[in-house]
């Protein structure tokens, strides 16, 4: 499984990465829309809508929100629609603070579902274009705000996998471990250190962004765990199988939703703070 993983990843990463730095945001905005639209779905099957039809008009809906967001972007509204997200992952902390809350397959516990998926999958998507349209150096920007949480994945699997012995939320993931989680911080810390040097930081700033960074790693696992409880609930190994070797969509997205809006947020801080 580590083979099918790392091919994967050597292969979709440059792809990533082009898209992020070369694309105008216009045409990102168009390409992460179809990405959320399909991990939408992936949520709508864990919250337990079975029905494809019902899925797709579902999709259909969202489908016209991102439209709508997109008219939103650079305005203030678009930071109130970033802030339900924000708030949105702090309730999922006293959710998984309940296990059983929700678990019962029923219509009301679906929905509920489905409306977390919503607050957690548009936020994010207006997060990386509110990043990646940003007049100063946005697409480095975006970048650095995926590669923090993709060098947190990492660096939570090989640590886990080679100091890991205490399990971080065992009763959620028994999989991940504490010594995963201080592995995640470490890594992110010095790309962030590095990334904020190249893009012109320094002193202060340069430390407000680190700690930025190791933020992101604290939200990323707040995500990562969100949807492992999701796929316990609906007894699931995987939300999908659309990526070999990773599982679904929201199995590699889910802990960037929880990220990119504190990025975004947390960089407008920054820039507030210290300037672009």
């Amino acid at each position: 499984m580590l083979k099918q993983r790392t091919l994967t990843a050597l292969v979709l990463a440059p792809i990533g990465v082009a898209i992020i730095l070369f694309l105008p945001t216009a045409v990102l905005a168009s390409v992460l829309g179809v990405l959320s639209l399909l991990a939408l779905w992936e949520w709508a099957r864990l919250a337990g809508l079975s029905s494809r039809p019902l899925r797709g008009a579902i999709l259909a809906v969202n489908a016209g929100l991102l439209v709508l967001l997109w008219q939103l972007r650079g305005q203030d509204a678009a930071w109130w629609v970033i802030g339900a997200g924000l708030a949105w992952w702090l309730l999922a902390l006293a959710w998984m603070r309940n296990l059983a809350w929700g678990a019962a397959p029923t219509r009301e516990n679906a929905l509920i579902k489905l409306a977390a998926g919503e607050l957690a999958i548009l936020p994010a998507w207006l997060a990386l274009i509110e990043i990646h349209g940003g007049a100063d150096r946005g697409h480095a920007w975006a970048l650095l705000a995926l590669m923090l949480t993709w060098m947190a994945d990492t660096a939570a699997y090989f640590a886990g996998k080679r100091f890991g012995t205490t399990k971080l939320a065992p009763r959620i993931s028994p999989n991940k471990t504490r010594a995963g989680a201080w592995g995640a911080l470490a890594g992110a810390a010095l790309l962030a250190l590095a990334g904020g040097w190249l893009l012109g930081q320094r002193g202060v700033a340069l430390a407000a962004l680190v700690a930025l960074g190791l933020l992101i790693v604290v939200a990323s696992i707040v995500g990562d765990l969100f949807e492992s409880l999701l796929k316990r609930q609906a007894n699931v190994k995987d939300s999908g199988v659309l990526i070999p070797g990773h599982g679904g969509l929201l199995d590699r997205f889910d802990s960037l939703f929880a990220a990119l809006p504190v990025f975004a947020a947390g960089k407008a801080l920054l820039d507030l703070a210290f300037g672009p």
